[in-house]
């Protein structure tokens, strides 16, 4: 299991102007930005302890715009303004004060939370004199400093007492949230989930939206039907697929009704952001991703002879590890030989692509290659039709497989068989069909034809 935590970005973009205004965006490091920040918005000769606090509110602040994509899931290309109507002060190329840079340097990869919850808080800060807010009174700072009160004492005076600091937080290159390519049935993975509990909450606010029952990760009929009521609700192109202006109006809603962008916020639980697989594969990783990822790679490899084909388990070992590292050098990707998002996406596509190379009726009398989604209850077509031709035949001759009438419709019959078979074989049972559980009956069903020993 992976959890989607907050983490500090390398670059932060600054849009110079309100959001709607035709005005420059620049990227800057983010800590340059946090430096240009305090030096605008507060005083050098306050008080250490309140320059503290003042630069803690302004880089969480900045972290929960980038965290939730306020701006990007509205349609905009930059990460904050420097409108201080919206946001907060950045004036570029000002200067910046010796002792609030050398704050930064020490603290800009810390950030205040709400005990329990994971998302950087929408730490809300006014001047405390001309302008009057919820939160942090600027100036009011410096009269808690002078009273003796900590950096930590004067964020709780006015965040709470149940506010945390996350001190050192990774440093890290952010790409944005959507997956690349449209979700659509079939497909499986983090993003699947994260999409299927933030409908799950959206629905709350807006019953109309069903109930998707199991958010197994994978975009099954039920996912599709939740994402059109969504998409009608929303004035969207109702298509039931995720492409990119969907997933951001399910981020942008889903923000929303969490409030993620106000001082008082429902808030994120670490179980709400903990996903189904890790977010990279890497040695010494385990289990049905690394056995998925190791059934693409050789299937890649049979197709191209620059490649070579490997032993299949659950387990990232050595040889997975020289087959990542030399498919990323084929394919021209960062020999990292880790299984990364990118990498993941390259490894589907040139699966994909060698299957719509493939002429009909390749496969002669066996099995044919994982068609490259997941078929789910529900899904219809030949690829449906094919996996319970194979199913049929491994039924009469493994009594505990129930036996399946081949009708190209994933029926309930359809779901049980795979289940019992996903039982049998140690798979873990989820009545759809992914890669590891085709080829496990693409496996069985070609030795039965063949006359072949397990």
């Amino acid at each position: 299991m992976a959890v989607l935590i907050p983490v500090i970005p390398e670059t932060i973009t600054v849009h110079l102007g309100t959001p709607d205004s035709n005005a420059q965006n620049i990227t800057v490091p983010f800590a340059e930005y946090i430096k240009n920040v305090a030096s605008s918005e507060i005083y050098p000769t306050w008080p250490d302890e309140a320059l503290r606090a003042n630069i803690y509110a302004i880089i969480t602040f900045a972290l929960n715009r980038i965290y939730t994509e306020w701006y990007p899931s509205k349609g905009y290309n930059f990460d904050i303004t420097n409108s201080t109507a919206f946001d907060q002060a950045f004036f570029n190329n000002r200067d910046i004060y010796e002792n609030i840079s050398i704050i930064v340097d020490e603290i800009f990869n810390d950030y205040v939370v709400r005990q329990g919850e994971i998302q950087p808080l929408f730490t809300q800060f006014c001047n405390g004199t001309t302008s009057q807010c919820a939160g942090l009174s600027q100036w009011g700072t410096v009269n808690l400093a002078n009273q003796g009160y900590t950096p930590y004492r004067i964020l709780q005076y006015y965040y709470g007492n149940d506010i945390g600091i996350v001190e050192d937080a990774p440093v890290q290159d952010i790409p944005e949230s959507y997956p690349g390519s449209p979700l659509i049935i079939g497909t499986a993975g983090n993003d699947v989930k994260i999409i299927q509990q933030q409908l799950n909450r959206i629905r709350r606010n807006y019953p109309a939206i069903p109930e998707i029952n199991i958010t197994t990760g994978i975009y099954d009929n039920e996912t599709a039907e939740a994402v059109r009521k969504f998409q009608q609700i929303f004035n969207l192109n109702v298509t039931g697929n995720v492409d990119k202006s969907t997933w951001y109006k399910i981020k942008e809603i889903f923000n929303g009704v969490k409030k993620l962008g106000e001082l008082v916020s429902e808030g994120l639980k670490l179980e709400e952001v903990t996903t189904q697989y890790e977010q990279e594969l890497t040695v010494g990783s385990s289990g049905y991703p690394v056995t998925t990822v190791q059934y693409y790679l050789n299937v890649i490899a049979y197709f191209n002879p620059n490649l070579n084909t490997f032993p299949i388990s659950s387990v990232f070992d050595g040889n997975t590890e020289n087959a990542v590292r030399r498919f990323q050098e084929e394919y021209g990707l960062p020999t990292t030989a880790v299984v990364n998002r990118e990498t993941w996406n390259k490894i589907t596509n040139v699966y994909s692509n060698i299957l719509a190379s493939l002429p009909e009726g390749y496969a002669g009398e066996g099995a044919k290659l994982y068609p490259g989604y997941f078929l789910t209850p529900g899904a219809v077509g030949t690829n449906v039709g094919d996996l319970q031709r194979y199913l049929l035949l491994i039924s009469q001759t493994y009594n505990n497989i129930p036996a399946v009438t081949i009708n190209d419709i994933y029926d309930e019959q359809t779901r049980n068989a795979v289940s019992s078979f996903q039982s049998q074989y140690n798979i873990p049972v989820t009545g759809s069909t992914g890669p590891v559980t085709w080829s496990k009956i693409a496996q069985i069903y070609d030795s039965i034809i063949f006359g072949e020993s397990l």
